[in-house]
Formats: C-alpha cells, structure tokens, sequence
C-alpha cells in the first residue's frame, strides 16, 4: 500500500507543509496548521497551477500586443485608479476598514453601470436584498438592470450566471462566500483560495469585470492567504477614516495601468461620490499658527499640496518621545539628528510630534523641507505664512536636493494663490511664485 500523503496549511497565511508545526514560520501565528483532506490536497495543487504545462514558448517578437478596452465607472476618481476604467475579464480586489465606503462605493458605481443598459449583478452575503434596497434609494441607483442576489453559496451564484449574461459583478464579501464542495468554514484559507480561483476562471473565460470586497485584518492587510492577492488582477485599498468625510482609495497592484495614481473621494447624503477642488481641502489658509508649513507632494500624476504641523514641547520624562501620523517615524528621527547637527537646536529635552493633514501618508521625500521648517517654527513658536510652501529632500550631510515633477507642484501651488516656495534650484518653467534658493539646510535659517 502506498503510504497517505500528509499536508498542513496556515490557516492565517496559507503556509503548506508536510510536517505540523507548532509556529509559522511566515507569518509567526501559533497552532495555526490544519490538516488537509485528500479533496483539499487537490484544491491546493489545482490553485498553484492555474496554467497548461503544455505551453510552448513563443519569442517575444512573434506574440502580437493586444489593445486593452476600458469602459467607465462612471466615477472619475475610480477611472483614474484604475487606469482610465474598467477592463473586461479583469478581476479587481477592494479592501478597507469597515465603514470606509466600500459597499457605497461599488452600489453607486453598479447603478451607474446600469443606467447604461448594462447587466449587472450585486451579491451579498452579509446583507439583505432590503436593505440594498434602502441604501440604493440614498444613493439613487434603482436601474432595471442593478439585479441582487443575497446568497453566501458558490454554486447558487454559478447558476445565476447561467440565466443571465452580466458585464460587471460585484461580491461582497470574498470572505462570506463558501464552496460545498469544501469541507472548511466560509473564510478559511481553502475557501478564500478555491472561490478566488473560481471567480477569477469566470471573468477571464465570460470576459466579466468582477470587483470582490475583502475584509482587512487589525494590521491593515487583507484578511485571508496572501495568494488572494497574487490571483487578482488588481488590488486597491482605501485609506482614511470612516469618521472623516475625505476617504482616499490607492492602487497597490495593477496589471492594467500604473500604481501610483490616488483616488479621493466624498461622503455625502447620496454616498460616496468622487470629490471636488482637492486642491484646498488638505490645507487651512485663514489661520497662521506656529509649527504649521505647506508642502506639494506627487500622488502619481496629480499634485496635492498638505500641511504639516509639528508640535516640540518640553519633555518631562527621560526619554523624549517622537511620534509621526502620516509620516515615517525613521526618517523623522534623521531629520531631528540633522537639525541637532547642523543647526544646534537642542531638541533631546522635547517631545516632538508631527501629524499630516488630511489622512494622507507621504511616502516620499520631497516633504523634508517642510518638516524641518514646521519643527523650528514650533519650536521658535514663530509663524509661517500660508502663502510659502517648502519643497526639497534633506540628506544626511545637510543639503537640500530637487525632487521629481517640481514645475508641476509650482503650477499646483500658483493655483491655490501660494507665492512663495523655498526650493533647492530655480524651476526652468516660469511661474508667479517667488522663489527662494535654499540648498543647504542652514539657509533655511537665515530666511527665517
């Protein structure tokens, strides 16, 4: 008799080995591992190989490109995500805290799909066919062609695409569908897998835009195996809190366009709607308070300029704290190395805090200047005029360096009526504002 084959599977990560063991070794969770029947065994092996192995290699020079079509959300903000629309046969993951807008924001763009003439198909697993309907009449979406299916089964949801033919399909959530042909529970790594590879084999065969709707862990990442997001062609995440009427959606994957667009969008009365004049809404002009500067920063193609805002006050403990919300913790403790450096500004005894306007996160290093001028300001307790930005990266010997795209942020900033721009170079465009030549950062204390 041949000896039963044994496989284990991280229930967190979807980690498979032959052997149990008591801890991750990818994730770290503790007893973790199921085993898997011989019916998984296959699920898994069926997954990892979603390929022929009977392909033959073509040169490069022979495979003819293929032109992607897109067709509108009608959102613009999403379009621009995305990379100018939706793509058929594209499957699309979308992940967030709960009550960021993820349901809103999918019903609203379902309806307008629809309104078009259309079919679409809404499933839910965590609501009732009523209560879309209470949330369709706020946010205007009633179309003959919106259908809604409230069923947590995979095959339910196979037969229904059998009667109808849809263009677009939203699921919501990945993590309450289940497979009846799966032993485990609705959420668990195999289902997850098995229903993504399913759901992922019908928008490639019918050609269908399919979005799924995945539920985040405490850390922020989607919850369930991390081939969840292997398989997708697309991944966006929102960010921003559900208390706040600004959310900002971001693209960490796509196979059809650039990743590093934004998306931000507005709460209203009729839902989730794409935002307008964003140009002003990360920023306060009317009030010049010390420990407050402006910056520009590149969010893919758009320029959006922030505030920055650092409070130093006298530490009353022996360690200082330094804490940053919207920015690297890391680098701010570089930047307060330099300035004890470069500049001699004593600031072991203070407790320094730097929050970003807005809930956007800088990921980028054009803001140093700002922070810079925004902890001298606090700590001098001296105001910067809202009419100034600060642009420029600050290095470790103390020099300022010019920073990508900076004739676009000028041309943001000379919008929003900005002046003056403290810079490490002239730009070679003209432009009204005043500039500032500041390459070095001990400068910055001279144009104080």
């Amino acid at each position: 008799m041949s000896k039963k084959k044994t496989l284990f599977e991280c229930q967190h990560c979807g980690l498979t080995t032959p052997r149990w063991m008591g801890k991750c070794t990818n994730c770290g969770a503790w007893d973790s591992f199921i085993e898997l029947n011989e019916h998984q065994q296959d699920v898994v092996k069926k997954t990892k190989s979603t390929t022929a192995s009977s392909s033959k290699a073509l040169s490069i020079n022979e495979i003819k490109e293929e032109k992607i079509f897109r067709f509108s959300s009608k959102s613009k903000e999403l379009d621009m995500v995305l990379g100018g629309g939706i793509v058929p046969g594209s499957l699309t993951l979308i992940g967030g805290s709960p009550g960021v807008g993820k349901s809103t924001l999918l019903l609203k763009v379902g309806g307008d799909i629809a309104s078009s003439g259309q079919n679409v198909l809404y499933v839910t697993g965590e609501e009732s066919t009523s209560q879309i309907k209470l949330r369709s009449n706020r946010l205007d979406s009633n179309q003959d062609t919106l259908f809604l299916l409230s069923e947590i089964r995979l095959e339910q949801v196979l037969i229904e695409l059998e009667h109808r033919d849809y263009s677009f399909i939203i699921i919501d959530s990945i993590q309450t569908l289940y497979s009846e042909n799966i032993s485990s529970a609705p959420g668990s790594v195999t289902q997850v897998r098995q229903i993504t590879f399913e759901l992922m084999r019908i928008a490639k065969d019918r050609n269908i835009a399919i979005f799924i709707i995945g539920h985040i862990t405490k850390e922020g990442s989607i919850a369930g195996p991390r081939v969840l997001e292997h398989m997708v062609d697309t991944v966006l995440y929102f960010e921003g809190d559900s208390s706040q009427e600004l959310r900002i959606l971001r693209g960490f994957k796509n196979r059809f366009g650039p990743t590093s667009e934004i998306g931000v969008f507005e709460m209203r009365g009729n839902g989730l709607v794409s935002a307008t004049d964003i140009g002003s809404r990360f920023f306060n002009r009317n009030s010049e308070q010390a420990g407050s500067a402006l910056t520009v920063i590149m969010e893919g193609s758009r320029p959006i300029i922030l505030e920055v805002q650092a409070l130093v006050s006298e530490s009353h403990t022996a360690n200082s704290k330094r804490q940053a919300t919207g920015f690297d913790t890391n680098r701010l403790n570089m930047l307060l190395a330099l300035l004890e450096r470069k500049l001699e500004i004593p600031l072991s005894g203070y407790d320094v805090f730097i929050n970003i306007t807005g809930g956007i996160k800088i990921s980028e290093t054009s803001a140093d200047l700002a922070i810079l001028a925004a902890i001298i300001s606090s700590f001098r307790n001296r105001a910067i005029s809202k009419q100034t930005i600060f642009i420029g990266e600050v290095s470790l010997v103390g020099d300022v360096r010019e920073v990508f795209g900076m004739d676009a942020r000028l041309k943001e900033a000379s919008m929003q009526n900005i002046t003056k721009a403290l810079v490490c170079k002239k730009p070679l465009e003209k432009t009204n504002i005043k500039t500032f030549i500041v390459d070095e950062v001990t400068k910055l204390l001279e144009w104080y």
